[in-house]
């Protein structure tokens, strides 16, 4: 069991400063909007447009503060389970954890496209941009769930199994889900979306985040299978069958196939500005 040993020595404080303290998880966050916004503006420069970087920083802060805001209200709303109706306050416990990555997809498809709006700039070519750049942030923020030991799967024999028994998954190996993730919604889909953006002229606008919603909602669907569900959730048919996490991947792979059908069919080139 390699990487249990690994998982052993982790700590999730990077640095603390006595009472204070900044964590992987915080970090992780920091370092994928950061290699999004790279990622962004070289694919950009690649595609022959001419976005600027004063419009490359709004364009982040509109997705930052669309994340942070849409993951913690979708965690609220698909998995509080009413909790937040009875203790209101404890939506601002950010510190405490619970982020859904559907609310923050969610937010971060509305604060790009106010901020779009409001430079004047297409929507749909930086959503597609974004795209490229997000699973970074994936890959980044999964390793750091692992680090926290969160968000854990079954039991099993596999030579890689994980012990999280620090963080509540008792004296047992585990599959280490968050890694699974990490490698399948980060790792591969980066790589596949890197391929595909190579090709100058670029593919149509819609078409990189109908892939990546398509991608997405397939790996998702399928690390449900032996991820644990959140334990005020649990699984919504049976025993061991359908996760919340499964419900809201669904609609994914549909709305993301139809995206990449319509982008194919509408044909409209990728530009920055109206």
């Amino acid at each position: 069991m390699w990487l249990n040993e690994l998982y052993q020595h982790l700590d999730p404080v990077a640095v603390s400063f006595g009472p204070f303290a900044i964590r992987w998880y915080g970090l992780a966050y920091l370092a994928g909007f950061l290699f999004a916004a790279i990622i962004i503006y070289r694919t950009q420069r690649r595609w022959g447009l001419d976005l600027t970087v004063d419009d490359l920083i709004s364009i982040m802060t509109g997705i930052m503060v669309g994340v942070i805001l849409g993951g913690r209200l979708g965690y609220v709303v698909f998995y509080g389970k009413g909790w937040y109706l009875q203790h209101p306050l404890d939506i601002l416990k950010l510190y405490e954890g619970g982020m859904s990555f559907h609310g923050g997809l969610i937010g971060a498809i509305v604060g790009t496209y106010v901020t779009c709006r409001q430079l004047g700039i297409s929507f749909a070519t930086i959503a597609d941009l974004a795209a490229c750049g997000g699973p970074v942030g994936l890959f980044l923020g999964r390793c750091a769930n692992f680090v926290n030991g969160e968000l854990w799967g079954k039991e099993t024999t596999l030579p890689w199994g994980v012990m999280f028994a620090n963080t509540g998954g008792g004296e047992v190996y585990r599959h280490p889900s968050q890694l699974y993730e990490a490698i399948l919604e980060g790792l591969v889909i980066f790589l596949v979306l890197y391929a595909l953006s190579r090709k100058v002229p670029p593919r149509p606008q819609g078409f990189f985040l109908g892939m990546f919603l398509t991608m997405y909602g397939c790996f998702r669907f399928l690390i449900e299978f032996v991820r644990l569900p959140d334990v005020q959730m649990g699984y919504l048919l049976g025993t061991n069958w359908l996760t919340m996490g499964q419900c809201l991947s669904l609609p994914l792979v549909v709305i993301g196939a139809g995206l990449v059908l319509y982008a194919v069919r509408a044909n409209r080139p990728q530009c920055i500005y109206l």
